[in-house]
């Protein structure tokens, strides 16, 4: 119960669903474990929880609205100011919308919470997960993916907005920036992952008003996964020996499965990676792997 004693991993949408059991199984593990939540008392007893369930001293908290992009920065400062590496990064924060909201920038929030969220703070920690050696990224994605395409012309999904659709397409961005920042890691010891976690039953969804709303709440749970075993995958991923040094993949279950054609689209992905530096001002570091 120990194979993680040493490792910082952070886990950010922690507060609830699957982040919270994968920071839970992860402090089992002896990890020391950063928790990343956008309310910071629900995020507190979150923390609390997963502590007291654990017995770890060794469970941090860390505030970050994935729609504000100055806020993912001072939490990347934060973090920064308190550790000196990263092991292990869960992207896990993510939102699913029946009506089209903006953030305060001017994008669909979908896209800038699931995908850009991921990109800056992958980014943005990219010099501390450099430092720890060997390092791991896991990219929340979900077979949503399987039945979408990216619309460059509209990627802010204006007009007729539908939900599934536009979570489809921001899942098949996490698995497009999986697959891109494998290609561009080069060398350095960070291996990258996208994770399909089932259909599960957590707090996912449960935001939206009406049927939505009232399905996720009442029915999903009879007939889905639970949150230990939509996290054991990510939990997989972060600690097992197994899996040391893969890359590049999309996993389900625990084992790595064929993603989408569309997903292997390396032009698509290009662009995407270009559209996501411009609308984040974030770029990947040019930065000396360790002994270098």
């Amino acid at each position: 119960m120990n194979q993680m004693e040493g490792k910082i991993c952070m886990v950010t949408g922690a507060n609830a669903g699957i982040g919270q059991q994968t920071a839970l199984e992860l402090a089992q593990l002896g990890a020391t474990v950063v928790m990343v939540a956008r309310d910071p008392q629900r995020g507190e007893t979150a923390r609390a929880a997963v502590a007291s369930a654990t017995g770890s001293p060794r469970v941090d908290l860390l505030q970050a609205d994935f729609a504000a992009p100055a806020s993912i920065r001072a939490m990347s400062e934060a973090f920064k100011a308190r550790y000196d590496r990263l092991d292990v990064l869960v992207n896990n924060a993510g939102v699913y919308l029946t009506q089209r909201q903006e953030t305060a920038e001017g994008l669909e929030m979908t896209f800038a919470v699931n995908h850009l969220g991921y990109f800056m703070t992958t980014l943005l920690l990219w010099d501390r997960l450099l430092a720890a050696g060997s390092a791991r990224v896991i990219n929340l994605s979900s077979d949503a993916h399987r039945q979408a395409r990216l619309n460059f012309d509209n990627l802010q999904n204006r007009g007729k907005y539908a939900g599934f659709r536009t979570y489809g397409q921001s899942k098949l961005a996490n698995v497009l920036f999986t697959y891109e920042l494998d290609r561009r890691r080069g060398h350095a010891p960070v291996a990258v992952n996208a994770v399909h976690p089932g259909f599960v039953a957590s707090n996912f969804g449960r935001n939206n008003r009406g049927l939505v709303g009232l399905v996720m709440t009442r029915l999903v749970p009879l007939f889905a996964k639970t949150v230990v075993e939509g996290a054991a995958t990510s939990v997989y991923l972060a600690s097992s020996p197994e899996v040391a040094g893969v890359s590049g993949q999309y996993f389900a279950d625990c084992r790595a499965v064929k993603s989408a054609p569309q997903s292997y689209d390396r032009a698509a992905a290009e662009r995407l990676w270009a559209v996501s530096e411009e609308l984040t001002g974030v770029r990947l570091p040019a930065l000396a792997l360790p002994g270098q």
